[in-house]
């Protein structure tokens, strides 16, 4: 593309979109700025002044997709009953969100967990932090309406949820970008949340 003179929203827009779909192609260590910037149709003196760096394109790309993702599924924690139905809620919006983009889930999925910098730092967006607060907020809200053994820690039951779930999906996108069949479906995703979920209620045995 050729080099535009169109808005800054317009710009940085178009930067955030050539960014995700080439980390997702090709992986933010194989991602060039200048490819960026061409995908784009701008500059990579304009991606510096938007984002100060290829790092800070790949943050706002997180922030961005994971303040959407907090939103829907705040709507559907508020309006759910229980912990239960609100932690069923998450799952649909997450599945659902990831399912429609391959692109994002691959992002939030792979590169939102790499090891990056000097100092070998797993830098995690702040949306994926909200992401994981709320899940532990539902976890206590849980213990507090009977739907969980209040046994088990708060962060050892958000492990294993969260764990649990990218797992299948990280395995599955594995599957599907090597050209192999899908080893799984969203039911049997679902079926093992809701089969853990059961292992975490009220009358699940203690430790030893």
């Amino acid at each position: 593309m050729s080099v535009d003179g169109d808005s800054t929203q317009t710009s940085r827009r178009r930067l955030l979109e050539a960014g995700k779909s080439l980390f997702a192609k090709y992986g933010f260590e194989q991602t060039s700025t200048a490819n960026i910037a061409r995908e784009a149709g701008t500059s990579e003196s304009q991606l510096v002044r938007y984002y100060r760096s290829k790092a800070g394109l790949l943050e706002a790309i997180f922030n961005e997709s994971w303040a959407t993702l907090n939103h829907d599924i705040q709507s559907v924690v508020v309006a759910a009953a229980d912990a239960r139905e609100a932690l069923a809620g998450v799952l649909e919006c997450v599945t659902d969100a990831f399912g429609k983009d391959d692109a994002l889930a691959y992002l939030l999925l792979f590169e939102g967990r790499r090891i990056r910098g000097s100092t070998y730092e797993i830098l995690l967006s702040k949306g994926f932090m909200e992401f994981e607060n709320l899940l532990l907020v539902l976890i206590r809200r849980g213990k507090r309406d009977g739907t969980f053994t209040t046994e088990l820690s708060d962060a050892a039951m958000s492990s294993a949820l969260l764990g649990a779930t990218e797992s299948m999906i990280r395995d599955r996108l594995i599957a599907q970008r090597s050209g192999k069949e899908s080893p799984f479906n969203n039911e049997e995703i679902r079926a093992i949340f809701f089969a853990i979920l059961s292992g975490l209620g009220r009358h699940a045995p203690s430790p030893a």
